[in-house]
């Protein structure tokens, strides 16, 4: 499925619109870039990447050589980026922001409004166009790894720029600092679990075709696990048995040691923060 990059899906919606009406979705859109207060919901759906809507008169159509189209409706164009399957996706937007949906799509013909979801979906999924191409330059990434990632990186620039003149016991204690403050964005990236059979045989599907176009010497596909087998009930059964307990316990008492060793009370601790950073950490926290 073209759609799918990844973790990633690429939506587009085209609807027709009265002309007659068009200037008044051009007010609602002015009007809404003047108050983003009133995207408060949209704003707040982290799983989405972009979202935007544009109108399209019906004389603003690209000429590439094709005969002039004599067309009756300006267009409503909504192109989008996210994270997760599409269900879950309009399910969220009617959720979080109804009446601006109502308010964005106004004008388009046969709008039935955000709710019930049930005609909302189907509208959407009769005006949708699949994406021929579709291009994401981090396909493992939702856009929330992406911004701990970053948060992780700005975070530990000034310990490293400072790391070769810190103590052994200086530099523990930063980097464990920096450890606490961005434990959320430690995640592996990676595919995101199997949402359905259809869009994990999509992605096989997608992945013999790149390898047959590129060829053995090519990138080829992406390295991922799609089994679409049930598992084993004995692999069941032997997951549950804790048997790497031992090395589980051995890793916790590893780091609970680590952790330990720069606050053990010795003449090797690190000066007390400086209260300037100590005002800096409570305002980041």
């Amino acid at each position: 499925m073209s759609n799918l990059a990844g973790k990633a899906y690429g939506m587009n919606v085209v609807t027709p619109m009265r002309p007659g009406v068009t200037w008044l979705n051009n007010f609602i859109f002015m009007l809404s870039r003047c108050l983003p207060s009133t995207l408060s919901g949209l704003l707040g759906l982290g799983f989405i990447h972009f979202a935007r809507w544009v109108i399209i008169r019906r004389d603003q159509w690209p000429q590439l050589g094709q005969p002039a189209a004599k067309l009756d409706n300006d267009y409503m164009l909504f192109c989008s980026n996210f994270n997760g399957t599409w269900d879950q996706y309009i399910d969220a937007f009617a959720d979080g922001i109804p009446g601006g949906l109502d308010l964005f799509w106004y004008s388009s013909t046969k709008y039935p409004n955000s709710i019930p979801i049930t005609p909302f979906k189907d509208y959407i999924r009769a005006n949708q166009v699949d994406t021929n191409y579709y291009y994401n330059a981090t396909p493992g990434s939702a856009q929330r790894d992406i911004k701990l990632a970053l948060k992780l990186s700005h975070g530990l620039a000034p310990v490293a720029a400072k790391a070769a003149v810190l103590s052994d016991a200086e530099l523990a204690a930063a980097f464990e600092r920096l450890l606490i403050a961005n434990q959320g964005g430690l995640g592996a990236p990676g595919y995101a679990p199997i949402a359905s059979c259809d869009t994990a045989a999509a992605d096989r599907n997608r992945a013999r075709f790149e390898l047959r176009r590129w060829g053995e010497k090519g990138i080829g596909p992406l390295e991922a696990d799609r089994d679409l087998h049930p598992v084993d009930e004995a692999a069941i059964l032997a997951s549950r048995a804790n048997e790497d307990e031992g090395k589980r316990g051995a890793v916790r008492a590893a780091v609970a040691e680590a952790l330990q060793a720069p606050t053990t009370g010795t003449p090797t601790d690190p000066p007390p923060a400086h209260p300037a950073s100590q005002a800096e950490e409570k305002s980041d926290g």
